[in-house]
This record gives C-alpha cells, sequence and structure tokens, in this order.
C-alpha cells in the first residue's frame, strides 16, 4: 500500500517528534548517578520517544493530546519504569531509617517510620508488616527498613492474613540470610539486593531496547520511503538474522488475530535469537501504520508488543534477577522478589494493574487453601511474571487514552 497524500501531515509531526528524541536521547551507560537519577533519565526518555511511535501508528495523533489506537510497548515503557523507581525511593527511604538508627535507635516502629515522613493511613500495611517482622526476632528499626521496602507497593494484598503472615516469614528469612553480623547491616543488605535488582533491570532495559529504538528511529530519519520490506531487508541489530527477522514477521501476520495471541515464541522459534524479533517488531509496526483496518492494526501493534517485550522478560532483565552468580553484599535475588511479589502493582496512567488481582482470577496454581494464590508466584521465574505481564498489556488495551497521562518525576524528599 502506498502512502496518500492525505497522511503528509502526521509524518511532519512523526519527523518533528523524531528529531526531538534523538537530540535528547541518554548515552547507552549511565554513568556516575544514582539509581534515581538514572530512573528520572529514563522514564524521561520513554516519555519523549513514545509519541513518535505512536504518531507513526495513529494518523490523528497531536503531540501533547491522547490516542485511542492501541499505544506500542514504548507507551507501557515510561509507567512500568516508574514502578521501578518507586522501588528504589522506597529502598533509600529504607536506608535513612538505617542511616537514623545508626545515630540512636528507634523507640518503636512508629517512630522509625515517622523520621522518614512514613505515615498516615495509606501505610497502616507498611507497619503491620514492620511489627509482624519484630516478632520474628528483627530489631524496631532492622523491621521498620524492611517494612517501608514496600511503601510504594499494593498494601492492600496484606489484607489476606495468609499473604501477611507468609510475606513477614519469607522477608524474616532474607534478614537472617543477609552476610553481615551486625544487625543493622543485615537489614541494609536486603535493601541494597532491592535497589540493585530494580537498578540494573532498569538499566539494562533501556540499553537494549531503548537502543535499539534509538538506532531503529536513526535509520529511519534516513532511508527515505519505510515499509515493512525495507525494514526486514535494510535495518538490522547484532545478532539478528534477517531470515528469522522474516519468519517472526510473517508468522505475526499469520497469527495477529488468534485467540489466545501467540506468545511462547521459545517453542514457536526455537533458537531465534531475540534481536530477530525486535527487527520484526519495528517491521509490524510499519505494517500497522499501513493497513488502514483497525482491529487488523491493533493486532499487528500487539504482535510487535510481545516481541519485544519477550526481547525485555526472556533475555534481557532474567540475568538480572536470576545472576548465575550471587552478587557480594546480597541476599538472594530470587527469594526477595518472589517476597515482594504478592504486593506488585503497575500504574498505566490513571488504570491500576496488581498481581494480586491477577492471581486472585485465576486457578490456585497449588490448590491449597492455606496459601493465598498471590504468594504462589515469583517474579524472578520467568513463566510466572510473562503471562501477568500479557494480563496487564490487555488492561491497557482496554483504555489506551489513560495511558497517556505521564508519571511525574521521582525525588527522594531526604535526599542532600
Amino acid at each position: 500500500m502506498t502512502e496518500g497524500s492525505s497522511r503528509a501531515p502526521r509524518y511532519v509531526l512523526a519527523a518533528l517528534l523524531l528529531s526531538t528524541v534523538l537530540s535528547a536521547a541518554p548515552a547507552r551507560a549511565l554513568e556516575g548517578a544514582t539509581p534515581l537519577e538514572d530512573n528520572r533519565r529514563i522514564t524521561g526518555f520513554y516519555i519523549q520517544i513514545a509519541p513518535t511511535f505512536q504518531a507513526l501508528l495513529d494518523p490523528d495523533f497531536q503531540p501533547g493530546g491522547t490516542s485511542s489506537v492501541r499505544p506500542s510497548w514504548f507507551l507501557f515503557a515510561p509507567h512500568a519504569s516508574q514502578e521501578a523507581g518507586k522501588g528504589m525511593l522506597s529502598a533509600a527511604m529504607a536506608r535513612h531509617i538505617l542511616d537514623a538508627a545508626r545515630g540512636r535507635p528507634s523507640l518503636s516502629v512508629l517512630e522509625a517510620l515517622g523520621r522518614v515522613g512514613i505515615t498516615g493511613t495509606l501505610h497502616l500495611s507498611v507497619v503491620q508488616l514492620s511489627l509482624n517482622l519484630e516478632l520474628y526476632g528483627l530489631p524496631t528499626d532492622a523491621a521498620a527498613s524492611l517494612g517501608a521496602l514496600t511503601t510504594a507497593m499494593n498494601g492492600e494484598a496484606l489484607a489476606d492474613p495468609r499473604t501477611l503472615t507468609l510475606t513477614s516469614a519469607r522477608m524474616a528469612s532474607l534478614y537472617w540470610s543477609a552476610p553481615a553480623l551486625d544487625p543493622l547491616d543485615k537489614a541494609e543488605a536486603v535493601v541494597l539486593t532491592m535497589e540493585r535488582t530494580l537498578h540494573e533491570g532498569n538499566v539494562a532495559i533501556f540499553t537494549d531496547i531503548g537502543g535499539a529504538a534509538t538506532d531503529y528511529l536513526t535509520w529511519r530519519q534516513s532511508a527515505g520511503e519505510v515499509t515493512p520490506e525495507h525494514v526486514l531487508t535494510e535495518f538490522s541489530l547484532p545478532g539478528a538474522s534477517p531470515a528469522e527477522a522474516r519468519l517472526a514477521y510473517d508468522y505475526a501476520l499469520a497469527h495477529a488475530l488468534d485467540t489466545p495471541r501467540p506468545h511462547a515464541f521459545d517453542a514457536i522459534f526455537p533458537g531465534m535469537d531475540s534481536q530477530s524479533l525486535m527487527v520484526a517488531a519495528f517491521a509490524l509496526y510499519e505494517q500497522a501504520r499501513l493497513t488502514p483496518p483497525l482491529q487488523e492494526r491493533e493486532a499487528f501493534i500487539a504482535m510487535a508488543n510481545n516481541y519485544l517485550a519477550w526481547r525485555e522478560q526472556h533475555d534481557t532483565v532474567q540475568a538480572v534477577f536470576t545472576p548465575a552468580l550471587p552478587h557480594a553484599g546480597e541476599v538472594s535475588r530470587s527469594a526477595l522478589m518472589r517476597t515482594l511479589t504478592p504486593m506488585l502493582v503497575v500504574h498505566f496512567g490513571t488504570l491500576e494493574w496488581t498481581l494480586a488481582d491477577y492471581a486472585y482470577a485465576h486457578p490456585d496454581r497449588d490448590g491449597n487453601p492455606l496459601t493465598s494464590p498471590p504468594t504462589e508466584y515469583n517474579w524472578a521465574v520467568f513463566w510466572d511474571r510473562w503471562p501477568p505481564i500479557l494480563d496487564s498489556f490487555e488492561t491497557g488495551y482496554r483504555d489506551p487514552t489513560a495511558l497517556w497521562v505521564m508519571p511525574e518525576p521521582l525525588e527522594d524528599p531526604l535526599e542532600d
């Protein structure tokens, strides 16, 4: 299909947005910054790049506006990055609690939390978890700091006493397994593990997929008329194979309208380098651009999103969540992720998705009434998080305009 002159204004818009993104694109490796500073830059990059891709997919999209067309992966990205940033901010607050305790121990959990401004009814779950940790023998400030790690999470999940009980036991076990003797140092090891895991995952995704997107848009700016065929034959990424990318692209065209949507790509494309999936994803975005029927266009967008998300989750962050060797000074990352999984929450603009809602809506995985469904998932295990992530995408697809309410920058109020 050729492009009609009626669509010319859209490409003027895309070019303007593209110039803004490329001129402000962050470096691939972020150095000399705190985790929160890195997170702000990464989230800001996604906020800039999301409209560029949407301008390709939606002929009516305007800068600063919203779109009812299914969003690309890059509109989900700033919201997911923001949630990682909230976790890093919680880790910073937990560290502030420990720093204050090294000057003078707190007399109660409420005092420890109040020192860093964690007060009010919204944090009752943090208090309850901290008090439970005291019952496991943790000193007050250590218990409060580990409770503070959940400040930005879905505290309502702990309203199920089964979830509260098992989460407390798992968190206490992490504390006692920490490679330190001093109680505050043991707690800090858990805090450090959470901060490093979120930070490294955030940077890894940005460097990999954000970098690929920047390369693609740079190539696209000088490629002239762009079609899916041009993408498949002329654009490449390290490790990608043109034959593999074409295979993935052709499969997506043939199966985009399948129910359920294809997602087990290790079985569908055994041995395929997921860089090839990313090339196919960009070709699918171009095919969506050239497809007027909305149902087909959105089906191609969703397949492209699944390809990018597979690369993100299966290959890019899995090594961060489950490193081959433990990192010095940390507790088990997998065990920490399992502990926090029941309280996971993502806000897509005005929408909220929680792991707890997902778990309760699906069959009980172990069939044991003594364990709550959310505690039966571990976000560090790929096949535990992959179906929930696809479910969260569906939440966004049902109300795409909500995702255009972008997150605000996160700042540590106690940072010097």
